[in-house]
């Protein structure tokens, strides 16, 4: 029988590259009350709303899911490539801390020249909003980024509804824009 080399640098390796995940998330995170100081109709046009942790939930559904299986899979796994136990438990503290940075309330804002979501800043030249739209949240899409570039947007149904008011206005004015340049 041949003999496997050790699991364990790959389990390292795997817990580490979820550690930087995790803190580079975080850092994001602590930057949106910064980047959206208030919320409401923003001076100079534009708008910031806020969602609740029942919002978050509903935007991310499938990664939540996703993650869920990534912390029962290793489980199963540990006996038979020989790693040890003490890699599934980091890997399941990681990747539930992560869970719950998933489920913080966010500061979403729209300004004239950006997206403000998830402590980070997105020109709209670099979004568009999806042709489908779910009920409950908003659907941009990042171009270039293919089937990886969703970005749902959380909030009540009443600041969604003024939010894709800007995002249709933002993307009007785009292509006006795009016109207007083609036309010269």
């Amino acid at each position: 029988m041949v003999e496997l080399p050790s699991a364990e640098p790959v389990a390292v390796a795997a817990v580490v590259v979820l550690a930087c995940i995790v803190v580079w998330d975080a850092f994001w995170l602590t930057k949106q009350r910064r980047d959206v100081p208030e919320l409401g109709r923003l001076p100079g046009g534009g708008f910031a709303w806020a969602s609740e942790g029942v919002h978050e939930m509903v935007r991310q559904w499938g990664n939540l899911g996703s993650m869920a299986a990534m912390m029962v899979l290793p489980w199963a796994l540990l006996e038979a490539s020989n790693t040890p136990v003490i890699y599934a438990i980091l890997w399941d503290v990681l990747l539930s801390l992560h869970l719950i940075s998933l489920l913080i309330p966010k500061r979403y804002a729209i300004t004239s020249t950006h997206l403000f979501a998830d402590g980070q800043r997105y020109p709209w030249d670099r979004l568009r909003l999806a042709k489908r739209q779910p009920k409950r949240r908003i659907m941009l899409l990042r171009n270039g980024w293919g089937p990886f570039g969703p970005l749902p947007l959380g909030g009540d149904s009443e600041s969604l509804g003024v939010a894709r008011e800007y995002i249709k206005a933002m993307e009007q004015a785009r292509r006006s824009d795009v016109l207007s340049t083609e036309d010269e």
